[in-house]
């Protein structure tokens, strides 16, 4: 099969992160994948959220928030339809917990971290994208603190990197933009550490339900997948 970018089923689509995007941000990154390109920034407050506090809690935080910008995608979605997206707080849920596996929130202080991830083009992956962009603002900002003097140890344990593989045409393939999103009949996202474990999973059977071999096989394909773009984020940040 060929696809529509004529690249091979295991190729990703050309990555780039820009850092220090941001004049105001304490970690910020321009991440491209292809089409989608996606600003990421890390806003350190040094307190810990209300929750915490009222709840006697030790430690620090670290949340996410995505959004799109109303001309991210084919046809203007207004503001007021994007903020009652649900779909952007299940992505911003999915970020948070992606990334914060990776973060010991004793050593982190009583710091909280928000990484925002705003879309500013959208050709598929976006959520892939936004982990991946996302932890390499948190490591900036971490960065700072850690200079700064205001944590003494690095509450980062390892590195955190996602990618989408999926089903089309009967074919296993890495990294779908929008038109082969569309198209997919297996679609999943996969979230992985440093350490090529697995953080999250999210499959579903777009036409027909799916078996444990596509599962499997689309499992490696991601893999090596966030291998690559975890050798990225290791050259960016060091």
């Amino acid at each position: 099969m060929i696809r529509p970018s004529l690249r091979k089923a295991d190729q990703i689509r050309p990555i780039s992160m820009e850092t220090n995007i941001n004049k105001w941000a304490e970690g910020s990154c321009l991440i491209k994948i292809g089409g989608t390109q996606i600003i990421c920034t890390a806003s350190v407050e040094p307190n810990q959220p209300l929750w915490k506090r009222q709840q006697n809690k030790t430690g620090g935080w670290v949340s996410a928030e995505y959004s799109m910008l109303p001309r991210a995608v084919d046809i203007r979605k207004g503001r007021e339809a994007i903020a009652r997206d649900h779909r952007s707080s299940e992505i911003s849920r999915l970020i948070g917990r992606s990334i914060r596996s990776v973060v010991d929130m004793e050593k982190l202080g009583k710091n909280t971290i928000t990484i925002d991830c705003d879309v500013i083009q959208a050709d598929g992956g976006t959520r892939c994208a936004s982990i991946t962009g996302g932890f390499v603002a948190l490591s900036l900002a971490v960065k700072k603190l850690l200079e700064s003097g205001r944590i003494r140890e690095n509450p980062i344990s390892d590195y955190v990197a996602a990618v989408s593989a999926g089903v089309r045409n009967g074919e296993m393939i890495l990294d779908l933009d929008f038109e082969e999103d569309c198209g997919a009949e297996l679609d999943a996202n996969f979230v992985l550490s440093g350490n090529g474990n697995f953080i999250e999973i999210q499959a579903t059977g777009e036409e027909h339900p799916f078996t444990q071999e596509q599962l499997l096989g689309l499992m490696e394909l991601s893999k090596a997948g966030c291998k690559k773009i975890i050798d990225l984020q290791k050259q960016v940040l060091e």
